[in-house]
């Protein structure tokens, strides 16, 4: 090989049994076939009962086939990546491009400082060349607790970031560093540990005591000029632009303890104001991205939440393989590494971890072209964030200002009146996912992404630890993804012919989470319903047609069920999965469906949720001990828990009065008829167990509120009555 020949810095290979998943895959599709002729050929004569109900059955089933085709192409073509950052040090560690990273927080009370700081400073301590790092804290909530906590971390960066390098630290966030060891056996190590943890928990016990009293020091607020700028300071809508950089990389004086440079570091709370709306975390990403190009303009962006620290330091280099192979490199827009949190448990009551997405389908998305852009954890080259055309004239839209206050008119409320901002550049606004509808404008300007899933997670952040927080995350998700199809950016129409068709399908896999309401909520009534009446809307457990319907069910699941273990899931864990996938189905899913129609429709206006990003401690024991949580935010999403509760209710009053029949000795109720239709009700009754035990026998704090109990049984009795004697 000649010494100018090409050697990649990244290696993609194609996942093994591509045929075999294939083949089986056909052996479904055919199975599916045979239903929907079963279903034509078998539908009841006008006059019988369960005719209409039939009809809704073909329509429900037609609708998961198509959906199930589209989940295919999320797995035909999964593709993994795999970095060489030897070779990347040996070409560019003398020519590294600057990086800028964005840390955004909007509510001190649900992030708090403590966990935003310590996401801070695990990116300030990455393994890469200090004066390339520039770390920026966008806090909108403009609030002095946030912005003295920044100050906090900034001294103490100055012996956690040489700390680090000298003893190779990981995680290199410090309260998960020192939750996740104990002290160290080398002399010279646990002298260094036993100091750094000191100065650390002292900086901890500042923070936390100056959050619950609500107020800074007046010795710190005093000595910190950068507190005048919340004297105009009205609330947390109506406030001028504050920004401080509290270390300028630039700056010689800017050492670390052992005298080594040390990253920018900059606090900013946009200026906001009544009368203009905000955009919420679009806003904040946008006025980012102009302040940052006046400050550092590194040529590469990496934004992440609050909660999500850096759990591996050489995740830079990783995404700098990418951006700078020498032949593929060029068209690759963004490198999105997965969402992978850290409290976790061992099944994961609530399906947190988001395993099949993250380590099967955004696999098979890279293989099209590339994964979405889901808004953390994820490198961006700074100029696909402003238009693939980066001409004269955009530059002078932002072009680079001197003085502070000019860099502060980039964050104002009007700067961006009657530009191209959040439309043509930055990150996109009108929607509740404007990171994915951001990521998929980039890709249908001919850009690429990569994705990136490494053995050590390179982020880790909060799962979700009650059930109303999960319903109300995916309810904003759904209706975001759904509200993408709808829009002038949807993968179905606009995207055609701009990515390729399997990574059309990959979007529109997402785009329709919403939709599945429907056919999702018709087959968790129907059929128990009929049981009531003994009408049997399946085949006979005797006839050949059962066997397509046996099949499908059992084949599907089974495969879910080895694709879930496959990626490091239990058998228990993919069982709350499916309750989660149904749950989500019935109720999330059909809010979502209903806000994007009315944000579509100009009836609403996009709204951003704030997962809360801590508990009470009786929540957190519960959910450690993996006790379904309906108690603390039942308020917001009790609209939903009605739906569940109803719809759970009314599956195991169904059940009870089926068996009741058949001990009376009914003559109406053919057992040989019913099996399906038995089985779909008991499997429905089974996986709410649960949420059961939380209407009727929990009497903790995380039951189902009474109201609710009340309510569901009312509604659930209501059905079951009107249906048995409606004629």
């Amino acid at each position: 090989m000649g010494s100018d020949a090409y050697v990649p810095l990244f290696e993609t290979k194609r996942a093994k049994g591509r045929v075999i998943r294939r083949l089986f895959a056909a052996s479904i599709f055919v199975g599916i076939g045979f239903i929907v002729v079963y279903r034509l050929s078998h539908r009841p004569r006008n006059g019988e009962d369960g005719r209409w109900a039939w009809i809704g059955l073909l329509g429900a089933e037609l609708w998961f086939s198509l959906y199930w085709v589209l989940t295919q192409a999320l797995r035909w073509n999964c593709v993994y990546r795999r970095t060489f950052k030897d070779r990347l040090s040996q070409r560019y560690e003398n020519d590294l491009p600057g990086v800028d990273i964005f840390v955004c927080t909007a509510d001190p009370k649900t992030e708090q400082p403590i966990m935003v700081i310590n996401t801070v400073l695990s990116v300030m301590a990455y393994d890469y060349p200090t004066e390339k790092l520039s770390i920026y804290l966008s806090d909108d909530a403009a609030h002095d607790i946030t912005f003295y906590a920044l100050i906090e971390a900034s001294h103490f960066a100055k012996h956690w970031i040489p700390y680090c390098k000298k003893f190779y630290v990981e995680p290199r966030s410090p309260g998960a560093y020192f939750q996740s060891i104990s002290e160290p056996h080398e002399a010279e190590e646990a002298k260094g540990f036993l100091a750094i943890k000191k100065v650390y928990e002292d900086m901890e016990n500042r923070i936390i005591t100056a959050a619950k009293l609500g107020r800074i020091p007046e010795e710190v607020r005093s000595k910190y000029k950068g507190f005048s700028q919340w004297d105009s300071f009205s609330s947390q809508r109506d406030h001028d632009t504050i920004l401080q950089i509290l270390i300028d990389g630039r700056d010689p004086k800017a050492k670390d303890i052992d005298g080594c440079s040390l990253p920018t570091l900059v606090y900013l709370a946009r200026e906001k104001r009544p009368q203009h709306p905000h955009n919420f975390k679009a806003g904040a990403m946008n006025a980012l991205i102009r302040v940052s190009q006046n400050i550092s303009n590194g040529q590469i962006i990496l934004n992440v939440d609050c909660d999500m620290y850096s759990n591996n330091s050489n995740s830079v280099r990783d995404a700098l393989c990418f951006f700078l192979d020498e032949k593929k490199g060029h068209e690759i827009a963004f490198v999105q590494f997965p969402q992978s949190f850290g409290n976790i448990t061992k099944n994961e009551i609530y399906d947190g971890s988001m395993r099949i997405g993250m380590d099967v389908e955004f696999h098979g998305m890279d293989g099209y072209g590339g994964p979405p852009y889901v808004g953390t954890g994820c490198f961006h080259r700074r100029n696909t964030l402003t238009g693939k055309k980066f001409d004269n004239e955009c530059m002078e839209d932002w072009k680079r200002e001197e003085t502070a206050d000019k860099i502060k008119a980039l964050a104002s409320c009007t700067y961006e009146e009657n530009t191209q901002w959040g439309k043509e550049m930055g990150v996109k606004y009108g929607c509740p996912v404007e990171d994915v509808i951001t990521g998929l404008s980039i890709q249908t300007r001919g850009w690429k992404s990569v994705y990136f899933n490494p053995e050590r997670k390179a982020f880790l952040g909060v799962a979700t630890t009650t059930l109303p927080q999960t319903l109300v995350q995916h309810k904003r998700w759904s209706a975001g993804d759904f509200l993408i199809l709808l829009s002038s950016y949807s993968p179905a129409w606009y995207a055609r012919g701009k990515i390729s068709f399997g990574l059309q399908l990959g979007y529109c896999c997402y785009c329709l989470w919403a939709p599945n309401c429907f056919a999702t909520l018709y087959y968790t009534i129907i059929p128990s319903l009929y049981l009531l009446k003994g009408i049997s809307l399946f085949p006979k457990a005797s006839s050949p047609w059962c066997m397509p319907f046996a099949f499908v069910l059992s084949a599907k699941n089974l495969y879910s069920l080895a694709e879930f273990l496959r990626c490091g899931g239990t058998i228990l864990g993919w069982w709350n999965s499916q309750r989660i996938w149904l749950y989500k189905r019935t109720s999330s899913y059909l809010f979502g469906f209903i806000d994007a129609v009315l944000m579509s429709a100009g009836f609403s206006q996009p709204a951003f949720e704030i997962t809360a990003k801590v508990a009470d401690e009786d929540v957190i024991e519960r959910y450690e001990k993996e006790m379904m949580e309906f108690g603390p935010g039942a308020s917001s999403s009790s609209p939903m828990f009605i739906i569940l509760a109803t719809l759970a209710l009314l599956n195991l009053f169904c059940f009870v009065g089926l068996v009741a029949k058949v001990a009376t000795g009914d003559a109406n109720i053919r057992i040989d008829t019913l099996v399906l239709q038995i089985l779909l009700c008991g499997i429905l009754v089974l996986i709410n167990w649960p949420l059961f035990q939380g209407l009727l026998l929990r009497r903790d704090n995380g039951k189902m509120p009474s109201s609710i109990t009340v309510k569901s049984i009312g509604l659930a009795v209501f059905a079951c009555t009107c249906f048995l004697f409606l004629e």
